[in-house]
């Protein structure tokens, strides 16, 4: 399937887009998906989508747009986090004129680093109607982030030097498979939350909290549901078990999904029952709130 692209924004020399899918099944004034990918704010594509959700979405009638952002470390998680907002805000402006969606019916979706920024999107001023986070998280300053991580300290050690090789200067919104090294340095050392924000959360927390969804929630956050493997060596299951805390707490409408046993990264397994009832929920919880 070949989506349409558009740029949605320029940052400097750089052009940030969003490929938009459409389906026969789309209606004037559909709902829109606003899709962000993964890679630990640091590597990734916006070719990156689950396919399972995509195809969904597509025979559901939605219109589905997978947006670009600018990565770390070259660009730090304020502007990363303002890409975002900029990609909702241009969803609202366009979805009548050149989208044929419903600037009224917006969902933020996302996996992992991308289910984060789904999840910051709750804090902005103008709210989608609903979030739909696979395994994202809700702190970016806590411990499983900014201290070396067990599961990565068992791997191969990735030098500083060998990571850096990996990265540069000039800001970019596509990464490379080779910047996992520098992910993999980073949660090693302990350095992910200094090295996406340029702040050390040990000795500036406050500074952190704005981009901490977990520490901002109240009764004005939309809908979420929350897709996590409680298996996953990458994204603490707990992550959005506290997510999901916090929600119950202010009483915002949400789901928890586990899936037991599921790893990061679970949706590549469609074939799995548990997988397949948890799409089945995803789309559920989208028609509740979408229409």
């Amino acid at each position: 399937m070949t989506p349409e692209t558009h740029v949605y924004k320029k940052a400097g020399d750089l052009q940030l887009s969003a490929d938009v899918y459409r389906s026969d099944r789309q209606e004037t004034n559909a709902p829109v998906i606003a899709w962000f990918h993964g890679g630990g704010l640091i590597s990734g594509s916006r070719a990156q989508t689950i396919e399972r959700l995509l195809s969904d979405c597509l025979e559901a009638g939605y219109l589905f747009a997978s947006f670009d952002y600018r990565l770390a470390p070259e660009t730090k998680l304020p502007e990363i986090i303002e890409d975002v907002s900029d990609a909702v805000s241009w969803i609202r402006a366009e979805a009548h004129s050149s989208l044929s969606g419903d600037d009224a019916r917006v969902a933020v979706a996302g996996a992992s680093a991308g289910g984060y920024l789904a999840l910051m999107s709750g804090l902005f001023e103008w709210k989608p109607r609903a979030i739909v986070s696979f395994y994202g998280y809700g702190d970016v300053a806590g411990q499983w982030c900014s201290r070396p991580d067990p599961y990565y300290s068992r791997r191969p050690e990735v030098t500083e030097s060998q990571a850096r090789a990996t990265v540069g200067e000039t800001p970019l919104s596509a990464g490379e498979d080779s910047r996992d090294a520098f992910y993999i340095y980073c949660r090693q050392s302990g350095a992910w939350s200094s090295e996406i924000m340029g702040r050390d959360p040990r000795e500036e927390p406050e500074f952190f909290k704005p981009y901490c969804p977990l520490r901002n929630i109240t009764s004005a956050y939309p809908p979420t549901i929350l897709l996590h493997g409680d298996a996953d060596t990458d994204v603490p299951y707990e992550q959005s078990v506290l997510m999901a805390d916090e929600l119950a707490h202010a009483g915002v409408r949400h789901e928890l999904v586990t899936i037991p046993n599921g790893p990061h990264q679970f949706d590549k397994h469609p074939e799995n029952p548990v997988v397949d009832t948890a799409f089945e929920r995803v789309m559920a919880f989208l028609e509740t709130h979408l229409g």
